[in-house]
């Protein structure tokens, strides 16, 4: 755990994006508090085989345990161990398997670190209450290079709604997702390909230079990076004042407005969401 000055504490929100079917974003903390996962369950396209809250729940049940043991190993060794783990005992198969995108933020000694795996970011805030965000683009680029990204954004600007149309050029858009998962010059998720641990991104920050981390699925950061209602930093500051889950149900409520997709052209009406804020401060500094 971090060593004194410095004392922390975790809050977490989070909703299923549709009331008829459980969500699948899911938020471990450790023990001890001093590491948090956040992960996005991506299901199978058949239902018949296990889905993706169930492949968040046991990774990030199993990274949880792992992180909270000693010694401190590299995160993207324990997401690797992790990775394999879950699909060895479950016999997983490449391909066939439901995934998630993974974020891990770890305190450590005088240092705060970050693993990232897929399209749910973290946010740092500094001192000087600037953010400082940490991603992973390798998914985002290769959505936003098929046409039929921009093809179901034009149609619901223009009034079409999420109609059968827009499902299926979704359908069109995960298979060639489908084609480049897990390999070089694609992008890598947590699934049943290992390897795809080490390929994870990660950063890390000085904890003496930190106030508050994020880290958050897509269904949140869409929020800051697609409807434009927050910077990260106001999203901060609505954590702070709030508490994530009243953030969460903030964007969710911005939805509901939007119903058609056309202000903010989309590919669900809601996406899950799950929200991790870190609150970082001197030891003998107060409350928040």
């Amino acid at each position: 755990m971090p060593s004194a000055p410095f004392v922390f504490s975790v809050r977490t929100g989070g909703r299923a994006g549709q009331d008829d079917r459980p969500g699948e974003d899911r938020v471990f903390v450790t023990p001890t508090g001093d590491a948090v996962v956040v992960l996005d369950g991506v299901s199978t396209l058949s239902d018949e085989r296990p889905r993706g809250g169930w492949y968040a729940d046991t990774l990030g049940a199993l990274l949880a345990d792992r992180l909270a043991a000693g010694p401190p190993a590299e995160l993207t060794e324990v997401l690797y161990d992790a990775l394999a783990t879950v699909a060895r005992e479950h016999a997983l198969v490449p391909g066939e398997s439901p995934a998630a995108t993974v974020s891990i933020v770890r305190l450590r000694d005088r240092v705060v670190e970050a693993a990232v795996l897929g399209d749910s970011p973290v946010a740092v805030i500094g001192r000087d209450g600037a953010a400082r965000v940490f991603t992973d683009p390798r998914l985002a680029a290769l959505v936003e290079s098929r046409p039929q990204a921009a093809e179901y954004r034009r149609r619901l600007a223009g009034g079409s709604g999420f109609d059968e149309r827009h499902r299926e050029l979704l359908r069109e858009l995960r298979g060639a997702q489908m084609g480049w998962i897990n390999r070089p010059g694609g992008y890598w998720v947590a699934e049943a390909v290992p390897e795809a641990g080490r390929r994870a991104l990660t950063a890390s920050w000085p904890l003496a230079e930190v106030t508050q981390v994020l880290a958050a699925t897509d269904g949140v950061s869409a929020a800051v990076d697609d409807y434009r209602l927050y910077s990260w930093e106001e999203l901060a500051a609505a954590c702070r004042a709030d508490g994530p889950q009243a953030v969460v149900d903030a964007v969710h409520r911005a939805e509901q407005r939007d119903a058609d997709g056309r202000t903010w052209p989309r590919n669900k009406p809601h996406d899950d969401k799950a929200l991790a804020e870190i609150a970082v401060r001197p030891l003998g500094a107060g409350s928040r």
